[in-house]
């Protein structure tokens, strides 16, 4: 017999939104600071005087640390809960951020890469919003709200047009005080508005063994190794396209930071495209369109598509398939875990993604043709990568009809 919404159902649905929006937001600050180092990899590459491999390894750093301390993160999530784990990761990123500004002042390699390895952890909010999101929609319902959540990636659209523009307007230094700014606003708007919601229960498992469970989850590792392909694709070319677009197009710094921001808004809309198919048709199919896209893309990229409009529209479907992927992916993650499980296993499955964007930078700049501005190794890489990843899908995840809670 129908009856009235219990209480606890009324005050997950009139809160969701807003704290989904919070998240979002939260996510994208994260985002901006995050890539703040690989968007102006041009600057750096001039005033410090770096070749390519070495300026693969500056942008990348940040990359690589955010990475693996999403595994810790995302575990502490489960035990301290969404409010508390943004607010922190928001504050902790402000020092690493000022002290970028004062190695770009200083002409210092050293200090802007030791505090790239400081910033990384901006990029652990992730591992913070993905069970904070899940525990506040029903299951059938996580794509969409992972997806949603995921768009805060467009931080690094938001990082990739204004940073350039920002270094040109007001200076570099400034324009990292600005972004300090920013973070501390966010960080006192998640300390005050933010809400759990009303069905988490804390975690107070002890870290290792709760890594361990983790770990011995066979989809934790199946979801990983395709997360590592679709996100840390996404990561690579966001991190490494404005020194791609210099050394294959000619870009000036602002021109490949706005194309730069277009491969990243992409992405960004494409991610909760993916989630929401995921929750209507199942995340299987998502994730092989997605991938297949990828492994024909990176081809038709490696080809160099001459003129603005052939090799603009490469690069966007390109973002729109990877974004598709990780949305496909992560709604997997969301309907695979089990309560209490999600920050745990979602830590280490972004940690993937996030270490699968860190590899091709490097790989990148390593492999650089400077001869013929060729970057074919690389692209090559991707292209079998994508298609091991796509028989991977195809014959060893098992796929449902459509989304929907089950034991791990």
């Amino acid at each position: 017999m129908a009856g009235a919404a219990s209480p606890s159902v009324s005050a997950a649905t009139a809160g969701r939104t807003l704290n989904l929006v919070l998240a979002t937001s939260a996510s994208v600050v994260c985002f901006w600071a995050w890539n703040s180092v690989a968007t102006l990899g041009s600057f750096y590459t001039q005033n410090l005087q770096l070749n390519p491999a070495t300026t693969g390894v500056l942008v990348a750093m940040p990359v690589f640390v955010g990475s693996l301390g999403r595994i810790v993160v995302g575990t502490l999530t489960d035990r301290y809960g969404g409010r508390a784990m943004f607010t922190f990761v928001l504050l902790a990123t402000i020092l690493p951020i000022l002290l970028v500004a004062i190695g770009g002042t200083l002409s210092s390699f050293a200090v802007v890469l030791g505090a790239g390895l400081l910033l990384g952890v901006a990029g652990t909010v992730f591992a913070v919003g993905i069970p904070f999101v899940s525990a506040w929609y029903e299951p059938s319902r996580r794509g969409f709200a992972t997806g949603v959540f995921g768009a805060g990636m467009g931080g690094t659209a938001l990082a990739a047009f204004l940073n350039p523009r920002l270094v040109n307007w007001i200076g570099y230094f400034q324009t990292h005080v600005l972004i300090a700014g920013l973070l501390a606003v966010m960080a006192a708007l998640i300390w005050f508005l933010m809400k759990e919601s009303p069905g988490w229960t804390r975690n107070d498992d002890p870290v290792l063994p709760k890594l361990i469970d983790a770990a011995r989850t066979p989809v934790t590792w199946k979801m990983c190794f395709l997360y590592a392909v679709v996100f840390g694709g996404f990561v690579s070319f966001a991190t490494y396209l404005p020194t791609y677009l210099r050394d294959v197009y000619s870009f000036d710094p602002a021109g490949a930071g706005a194309r730069t921001a277009g491969f990243a808004l992409a992405a960004v809309l494409a991610r909760p495209v993916g989630g929401v198919l995921a929750d209507k048709v199942g995340p299987k199919p998502v994730v092989v369109t997605s991938l297949a896209g990828v492994a024909v893309l990176a081809w038709v990229v490696n080809l160099q598509p001459d003129g603005e409009v052939p090799a603009g529209l490469t690069f966007v479907a390109m973002a729109a398939a990877l974004g598709l992927g990780a949305g496909g992916v992560f709604a997997w993650v969301g309907v695979l875990a089990p309560p209490g499980k999600v920050g745990s296993i979602s830590g280490v499955v972004s940690a993937a993604g996030g270490l699968g964007g860190y590899f091709p930078p490097l790989v990148m700049g390593a492999t650089y043709d400077a001869a013929t501005h060729s970057y074919s190794i690389g692209l090559l890489l991707l292209v079998v990568t994508a298609l091991v990843a796509l028989a991977f899908t195809v014959f060893a995840v098992q796929g449902r009809t459509k989304a929907k809670a089950v034991p791990v």
